[in-house]
């Protein structure tokens, strides 16, 4: 994997991957984070890849333009926290406190994002692991490990050994779509697979669960383009 750069204003950064999967020349906007990635098949020369993108620049900018740039968590800015806008305010103490439209977070500015992925990993712990045991026992099933990660492709994933994870941003969106895919996963422990009767199965947990796929196509890249590193 390498790297390239597509001259203008501003100049465009471009990772380039070659694959011998891959069958024809791919380019790639993340709607998380505006990362550009060029995708070569085997045997296609690199000034062949940047001479394509060169080609779709007009398109590569306008991709860009459409995306929300990554944004920092600071005091005075509001986050979302289970679906609400919570205004980031100084706490005291030694825990944030979330509040019905604050979240209070003490100690030092500087160390705010982590002290929030901290507090935000927790309550998703708390909040996935409720609904699973509750989608699980619904089921008669049981799950073995509950991880957490901060995933890009997906959600959630069930593996065949009966193992749970999640991506942790999922506590920032409404209750309700965190629960879908709490019984998304879950079903899964009845069928590895997206047929007919695994969707039969998620209605049963989650009645209105089209409502809540729609929500997380529509807003579920607004959560992934907090930062919330050092």
């Amino acid at each position: 994997m390498g790297q390239a750069r597509l001259v203008g204003n501003p100049p465009i950064e471009v990772t380039v991957r070659r694959s011998a999967r891959a069958r024809r020349l791919s380019l790639r906007v993340s709607r998380l984070d505006g990362r550009v990635t060029l995708t070569l098949p085997r045997r296609t020369g690199e000034a062949e890849g940047l001479a394509f993108v060169a080609e779709r620049e007009a398109w590569l900018r306008r991709h860009l333009a459409d995306i929300a740039l990554p944004a920092a968590p600071a005091l005075g800015l509001t986050l979302p926290v289970e679906g609400v806008p919570r205004l980031l305010v100084p706490g005291r103490g030694r825990a944030p406190v979330l509040g019905a439209d604050t979240l209070a977070v003490p100690g030092a500015e500087d160390r705010l994002g982590p002290r929030l992925a901290g507090f935000l990993k927790t309550l998703a712990r708390e909040r996935l692991s409720a609904a699973s045991d509750r989608h699980a026992a619904a089921l008669g099933r049981r799950y073995g490990r509950l991880t957490l990660r901060d995933t890009r492709s997906r959600w959630g994933s069930c593996s065949h050994q009966g193992d749970l994870m999640y991506c942790w941003r999922l506590v920032m969106a409404p209750p309700a779509v965190l629960d879908y895919v709490a019984a998304h996963e879950v079903a899964h422990l009845e069928r590895m697979d997206h047929s007919p009767a695994f969707w039969e199965i998620v209605a049963r947990l989650c009645p209105d669960h089209a409502r809540h796929r729609r929500w997380l196509a529509d807003h579920g890249t607004e959560l992934g383009r907090w930062r919330f590193a050092d």
